[in-house]
């Protein structure tokens, strides 16, 4: 599949994929994730992926090696990505926009050639990432908009609550689950909720967690 691409199921994404390994970072089916590249071997992935499939594999490190290796071992569970905007910067950089398809999961990675690591992957656990909407009468987006005004108060963050408040609720629980200052295992447990539903009430719970470890603490800094 090309530029113009449509994905309606499992049997539309490649089976084979370049895995871009990146610890903290959550991309979410039909979600955005802008990104810099700069090292040479994801400069190449880059390449082959615009000249193929136009899909990249976004998968977190194993939380307690992931910056010690230059092969960490990795998560299970990771989310392919189209690449939807594409520059080149005058320093060898690349910026792109990834736009997120489906979850998948990890079923082999791959003795490869290139400098950047490919896997084969597996989407049938995640059926519902290709239904656009899918589960979202069943968010309390009640107690997920007063956890936001609660951890938005007590972090000095400002949010735009008109465009909140117009925000479907798939579109809601997936931009504030990729945006929160939250850790690498959060992140993960929000990328492996089965449902929106699900996904919106770990979104709650962290938040509530991380708002009784201190969060109004105006010396906290949150990466």
């Amino acid at each position: 599949m090309g530029m113009n691409a449509v994905y309606h199921g499992p049997e539309d994404c490649p089976a084979v994929i370049p895995l871009f390994p990146l610890s903290g970072a959550l991309l979410l089916p039909r979600g955005q994730m802008p990104l810099n590249i700069f090292e040479s071997r994801y400069l190449a992935m880059v390449d082959d992926a615009i000249r193929t499939h136009r899909v990249i594999g976004l998968i977190q490190p194993e939380p307690e090696n992931g910056r010690q290796s230059t092969a960490p071992a990795l998560l299970q569970v990771g989310c392919l990505g189209r690449i939807t905007q594409f520059a080149e910067t005058g320093d060898d950089r690349y910026i792109l926009t990834l736009t997120g398809i489906s979850r998948f999961r990890l079923v082999e990675e791959l003795s490869v050639t290139t400098a950047y690591r490919q896997a084969r992957v597996s989407y049938d656990d995640f059926a519902v990432d290709f239904q656009a909407r899918a589960g979202e009468e069943a968010v309390d987006r009640v107690s997920l908009l007063k956890a936001l005004r609660s951890f938005a108060k007590a972090n000095e963050l400002k949010i735009d609550w008109k465009g909140v408040n117009e925000a479907p609720n798939e579109a809601l629980v997936n931009a504030l689950s990729m945006m929160c200052p939250f850790g690498p295992r959060e992140k993960q447990a929000l990328l492996e909720a089965p449902d929106l539903r699900s996904r919106a009430e770990v979104l709650v719970a962290i938040t509530e967690i991380e708002l009784a470890r201190g969060g109004s603490d105006p010396d906290t800094t949150l990466q």
